[in-house]
């Protein structure tokens, strides 16, 4: 703040009381002091004068005091008796950095002209830097100041009075004056004013002194009171509201704001025409590109003096009224205040915001900006409804408040971005602590059910390993004649091999149970997709399970409602069928006897995809296959559902449960439904029943797939009306594989010559020219992939055809590359229909070749 420079007329004693206090403030570190007296001893070419005066340069205060005596009495050498210590002098003291240097500029130029060099010793060029450098004096050590003269004055006007308000402090080498307590200023102003106003004499002078030393002292309590708030709070609303208030009031103004930007990303240049209104931007331009951002701005903050000034908070328009439409922050950014004394007159030229200004009521602004950080905040602005002018102190003193609060603002912003990576940092602690949480029960959970999986598949595999352990075994037995003459009758032979066979199925429904879902988790599980009848499947799958079911006792029923035109569907029907038997195999497992099993099959039409003209039989596009499985059994109760699809997972514990299984079969249905991208859904209720529904939506089939023939065997016998068309070759190296498929295809008739050696099957099988070849992928010294090769290189052997044997399945449309040539593959372990149906199928000449 500019402090005001007093013009007063007062007595040679009170003048050498001020001297003598200015001269305590040259005692500041780094300080020059400059005197009348100094000079005129030192210096031959400068006159005596009557003018007196003593000046002080630091970095944190600077001041004037200048005197010129009215009479002659008192300037001869100075000299001070009694007498001319009542002479009288016009006092000029001022503070204005700009007085100061101009009264001192002259006086340095001179000092560098003086030749010899005063006795008292000064660096001119130190002087003259210090005089281009002078501030604004430091709020503290004016404070200090400005009492001791208060003192210095109240003791001139009543000489009889009390001590000093405030005693002088001593200004030491690096000491710096202490602040003073507003309320503690106040007090001590009341009572010198008091004092002033007794001694009636010196009222002429000193009342406009002490009009200015109040003002100021106004001002520093204000600026302390802030400064407080400050450290006192870091709540930034509560601040800024009680700073625009108090500094308001102080102001005497109508209405005092805070218009604050907020940064936003800019939108796209169609948006941005319309949000143009509000936009600020940094160069005065509008961005064009979306990486940039605009300024948003609005009044957050305001005090009105009265109810009759009308509020203008949360108000955002009036950048369109600039040019471009935008406020130019720059200037601002910088640090420019604006006064403006008339807006009539300022804003004659822009009649968009002179009308802005007329609604608001303002006739008279003050707008300093604030700043943190090197980035424009916001705007601080003081409005008056009638014409005024802005005093130079008003506009310092804003300035001020506006420092202060940008201090306030950023350590507010600093505590937000602390107190916002402490919410973080207890949120991701909380975090992990449930992951980890969670990872425990999860680790636990599969520790249990890897627990229960062993048990049950201990269990699982044991029982139908000793039924062929020991079967196996006792027919040993009985064929060497250990157990007796007695023959074993044939019945009983068959009933004992057939136990076998069952169990050998139960145990190879287990392995490829775990196979198919470790598969299809892996993502490496394709399906086969085919045109099949829905008629047919279901059917078979009831018909295979039909035994089981009587054997508990449980009715199996089928309600057949698929329409004609839909019969024909395109999915995988191995895949289909597995569904169908894991879905109906559990509904016999959990129906205790008397119950029933039903399966209805139907097929959904999507009436906006379905064509106009459509393929006989063939369900649409869009179609969906629905597979529902009811049952009269023992339910699922509502708490256990969520574990019907989850592996090694059944309702009751492996150790204590009465039905058999792995906890396998649900969850590959649930992945093999959606391997499909269809869905599965249950509803049961206890002792009353359940019901699964299998949504199958149809599938897409490529050019490849539509013309591979599928063979659907009709019912259970061999199709031995084949056996007279020719001979196979096997070409096979593990000895119990070759005497399976051998006894197979001889027993459906067929004449199989079976070779070891690859290097001579190739000879061999271009010699013999059998109907079909089957070679094992895997041979020792030339492997099945070499003998199909050099098959097809002969052009006796190049159409013959090849059915490969792989441990490993093979999708249908990479079968001939795989394996170099073959017609068709089979995967171990070898089914007998299985290998029937290809040989037939290869036979007839409707192979994949």
């Amino acid at each position: 703040m500019k402090p005001k420079t007093l013009h007063r007329t007062l007595p040679l004693a009170t003048f050498e009381a001020a001297y003598h206090l200015l001269q305590q403030m040259a005692e500041l570190p780094g300080a020059i002091w400059l005197t009348d007296d100094a000079m005129i001893a030192d210096s031959h070419n400068l006159e005596n004068s009557s003018e007196r005066f003593a000046a002080v340069v630091s970095e944190h205060f600077s001041a004037l005091l200048r005197g010129n005596l009215l009479d002659e009495f008192a300037t001869n050498g100075h000299k001070h008796s009694e007498t001319n210590l009542h002479s009288q002098l016009n006092v000029q003291l001022t503070f204005d950095p700009g007085a100061i240097a101009d009264f001192l500029s002259p006086l340095a130029d001179k000092l560098a002209e003086i030749t010899p060099a005063p006795s008292w010793q000064i660096d001119i060029r130190a002087l003259k830097q210090a005089i281009k450098n002078i501030q604004i004096n430091s709020a503290v050590l004016q404070s200090e100041f400005t009492l001791n003269l208060l003192d210095i004055l109240a003791a001139n006007a009543s000489p009889n009075n009390r001590p000093p308000l405030h005693s002088q402090t001593e200004i030491e080498g690096k000491s710096a004056p202490k602040v003073i307590d507003p309320e503690t200023l106040q007090s001590q102003i009341a009572e010198a004013v008091n004092q002033l106003q007794i001694a009636s004499p010196c009222i002429s002078f000193c009342q406009p002194v002490e009009d200015a030393l109040q003002q100021q002292l106004e001002q520093e309590r204000l600026l302390n009171q802030v400064t407080t708030q400050i450290r006192q709070s870091l709540e930034l609303p509560v601040i800024l509201s009680k700073a625009v208030e108090q500094v308001r009031e102080f102001l005497e103004v109508d209405r005092l704001l805070i218009y604050q930007f907020e940064k936003v990303p800019a939108p796209h240049k169609i948006q941005l025409a319309k949000e143009r209104p509000t936009a600020v931007s940094g160069s005065g331009e509008i961005p064009e590109n979306s990486g940039s951002y605009l300024y948003l701005g609005r009044v957050t903050y305001e005090a009105l003096a009265n109810d009759a000034i009308s509020s203008v908070l949360n108000f955002s328009d009036g950048a369109q009224c600039f040019t471009n439409g935008v406020i130019d922050r720059e200037k601002y950014r910088k640090g420019l205040a604006l006064c403006v004394a008339d807006v009539e007159t300022t804003y004659s030229s822009q009649p968009c915001f002179l009308e802005l200004m007329r609604r608001a009521k303002v006739r008279a602004k003050l707008l300093v900006p604030i700043v943190v950080q090197d980035d424009l905040w916001g705007l601080l602005i003081a409005h008056q409804c009638t014409f005024r002018e802005w005093e130079e102190s008003k506009k310092t003193f804003l300035r001020q408040i506006a420092e202060h609060l940008a201090i306030a603002i950023y350590q507010a912003e600093l505590y937000a971005q602390v107190q916002q990576q402490k919410r973080t940092s207890e949120q991701r602690v909380i975090e992990r602590t449930r992951e980890l949480r969670d990872a425990l029960v999860a680790a636990q959970s599969a520790s249990l059910a890897k627990s229960e999986f062993l048990a049950a598949m201990s269990h699982e595999l044991r029982t139908p390993l000793t039924c062929v352990i020991g079967i196996s075994d006792t027919l040993l037995r009985w064929s060497y004649g250990k157990v007796g003459s007695k023959e074993v009758p044939i019945q009983k032979q068959r009933q004992y091999l057939q136990t076998i066979r069952d169990s050998g199925d139960h145990l190879l429904e287990l392995i490829n149970d775990i196979l198919d879902l470790s598969q299809v988790e892996a993502g490496k599980a394709i399906l086969k997709i085919s045109e099949f009848s829905l008629s047919k499947l279901a059917s078979q799958s009831l018909h295979a399970l039909k035994e089981k079911a009587a054997a508990k006792g449980v009715e199996l029923l089928q309600e057949q409602r698929i329409k004609q035109e839909c019969d024909r569907f395109i999915a995988d029907p191995r895949r289909l069928r597995q569904i169908l038997f894991n879905l109906l195999g559990n509904a016999i497992k959990f129906t205790p006897q008397g119950g029933r099993v039903i399966l209805r099959v139907w097929v959904t039409e999507d009436k906006n995809r379905t064509p106009e003209v459509r393929h006989s039989g063939i369900a649409p596009a869009g179609s969906t296959a629905v597979f529902q499985i009811k049952d009269t059994g023992i339910g699922i109760p509502e708490n256990q559902r969520s574990l019907l699809f989850q592996k090694f997972q059944q309702l009751d514990s492996p150790y204590r449960r009465e039905y058999g299984g792995t906890g396998l079969g649900l969850a590959l249905t649930k992945q093999l439904v959606e391997l499909h991208g269809g869905a599965i859904e249950v509803n049961s209720k206890v002792d009353v029943g359940s019901t699964f529904t299998v949504f199958i939506p149809i599938q897409s089939i490529t050019k490849d797939e539509s013309t591979k023939f599928t063979y659907e065997k009709s019912n259970s016998s061999l199709p031995l009306h084949y056996s007279s068309r020719g001979s196979l070759v096997l070409v096979e190296e593990d000895e119990e594989t070759a005497m399976l498929i051998c006894d197979i295809l001889t027993a459906a008739g067929l004449q199989v010559v079976w070779m070891i050696e690859g290097s001579a099957a190739v000879e061999q099988i271009e010699l013999l020219q059998p109907n079909a070849v089957i070679v094992d992928m895997r041979l020792p010294g030339m492997n099945g992939c070499e003998i199909i090769h050099q098959l097809r290189q002969k052009p006796a052997t190049e159409n013959i055809k090849i059915l490969a044997l792989s441990a490993n399945e093979i999708p249908p449309d990479r079968i001939s590359f795989v394996t170099a040539g073959a017609n068709d593959c089979l995967t171990k372990p070898i089914h007998p229909e299985q290998l029937l149906d290809k040989i037939i199928s290869l036979m007839a000449g409707t192979g994949n070749g």
